[in-house]
């Protein structure tokens, strides 16, 4: 459980991974449910979590945002290009301050956040089938 369910996300402010421009949360949110997923090129459950990242940024009104955990920018660029580039923005967490801010502690965690802004879900751990399913159902309660 997080002490953020049912509150307003953390605001954060980073760097994206593939451009110069800074990323600041509460001026990306739009009308769709925000997925939030944290995530490292040395995490294996991350990987083994990947496809699940996939089918939900295949979605409609879903808009998924990595969080790029302590990592090293060159790897996760070519690990996204190997797997496949489910997020719409990939934001760099060099020191650990978002995720620390999130009260991550531990990597994948994933959240669900509603178009108001809302932290309705936590994910500690990769997703899998059985949870991949979970979070469908709460997403569909939000739209």
């Amino acid at each position: 459980p997080s002490s953020l369910i049912n509150k307003k996300f953390p605001n954060f402010e980073a760097n994206s991974l593939f451009n110069a421009e800074k990323f600041i949360l509460s001026q990306e949110l739009g009308n769709n449910i925000t997925l939030i997923n944290f995530f490292a090129t040395w995490c294996k459950p991350c990987r083994d979590e990947h496809l699940y990242i996939k089918k939900f940024s295949e979605q409609d009104k879903i808009t998924v945002i990595g969080i790029n955990y302590k990592d090293d920018p060159k790897k996760t660029i070519k690990w996204l290009n190997d797997l496949g580039n489910p997020y719409s923005n990939v934001l760099l967490d060099k020191t650990g301050k978002i995720a620390i801010d999130w009260g991550v502690y531990g990597i994948p965690e994933t959240f669900i956040i509603t178009p108001e802004g809302f932290i309705k879900y936590r994910q500690a751990g990769p997703i899998t089938k059985k949870i991949y399913k979970k979070i469908n159902l709460l997403i569909n309660s939000i739209k």
